[in-house]
């Protein structure tokens, strides 16, 4: 779900970093960075279980999973440009030399995309879509049989999971859209994407960290405080940041938030999961690599809005059928 590490939402590297040098040396780059950058090859897309590899068209547009290599290098692409490019965030080794976001979780994860079909001929050459915006996915189940959940690196959601045996948890991450498809549409069409994978996967419980961007949380104790006061998660489904990690969100009393002002002024992705019916975790996460203060989202399928429900669900049914 973040926007940096997960899902970026609107709202350069210009120096070789110090170290660089010692970074390259392939004695540091362990099994996962030296997998990526030799050959620089994305990993194969992981088994999505049967789901139909296309969910959904709009238009030009189609949502759909990764089905090659390819499509998932073009997701690293997209997510370079906008966490790297268009934001602050400082890549490591691998995501320099190859001008893709990659980590060891690209190999395990489903990579949900959205594709502009309407794109300009180029002379001898057949169009190719063009990869507008993505999701990562990651299924319990998967992540238990590798390295848990990418979340847990901030979170401690393991009593979470812990405590409800009997759900079905989906992590989404690393979420992104081309500067010019920040609209209703797509953002629609990723949504619809991810129902249909729910409904297909029988997920009950969806989570992942969304970013507020920057790093001083006094300067954004505005959205914080609301965020705590007004969106905090049920004991049910609370969880906290990693001991050590955490900054306090109820940085204003709860008298000092202007609801109004505060929805204002948080990003896009935010408001739309609260939309929802997602809650907030306890606590802050400072990503100093990415730029960002993260906050965990938890959204239960039984929470959902059921207008949301009414909304992408019979498409998504007739899909997961």
């Amino acid at each position: 779900m973040k926007t940096s590490r997960g899902a970026a939402q609107p709202d350069v590297i210009r120096l070789v970093p110090r170290g660089l040098t010692n970074m390259l040396r392939p004695s540091n780059w362990g099994a996962a960075t030296a997998s990526a950058l030799l050959p620089f090859r994305a990993p194969a897309p992981a088994d999505a279980g049967g789901l139909p590899t296309v969910l959904g068209r709009l238009g030009s547009l189609e949502v759909r999973l990764a089905r090659t290599r390819k499509e998932i290098k073009q997701a690293q692409r997209l997510r370079y440009q906008v966490f790297y490019e268009e934001m602050s965030a400082l890549p490591n080794a691998t995501s320099m030399l190859s001008r893709r976001d990659v980590d060891e979780y690209d190999a395990i994860c489903d990579h949900l995309l959205v594709l502009d079909y309407d794109v300009p001929k180029k002379a001898f050459r057949n169009p190719k879509p063009q990869v507008v915006g993505t999701y990562r996915l990651l299924r319990q189940e998967v992540a238990d049989r590798h390295w848990g959940f990418y979340t847990a690196g901030e979170f401690d959601i393991q009593p979470l999971i812990d405590a409800n045996p009997d759900k079905r948890f989906l992590e989404l991450g690393r979420s992104c859209v081309l500067k010019p498809y920040r609209n209703k549409r797509t953002v629609e069409l990723l949504w619809h994407g991810i129902w249909a994978y729910v409904l297909h996967h029988r997920i009950d419980v969806m989570l992942g960290c969304a970013s507020l961007e920057g790093t001083n949380p006094d300067k954004m104790a505005l959205q914080l405080s609301f965020l705590h006061h007004y969106a905090r998660a049920p004991e049910r489904w609370r969880a906290n940041a990693l001991a050590g990690r955490g900054v306090a969100m109820d940085r204003l009393p709860k008298e000092a938030v202007d609801p109004k002002a505060a929805l204002h002024a948080l990003p896009p992705l935010v408001k739309g999961y609260l939309r929802l019916g997602a809650s907030i975790g306890d606590g802050a996460v400072i990503d100093h690599q990415f730029g960002t203060t993260d906050v965990l989202v938890v959204l239960p399928v039984e929470a959902i809005n059921p207008r949301y429900i009414d909304h992408f669900g019979p498409a998504a049914n007739r899909h997961a059928a």
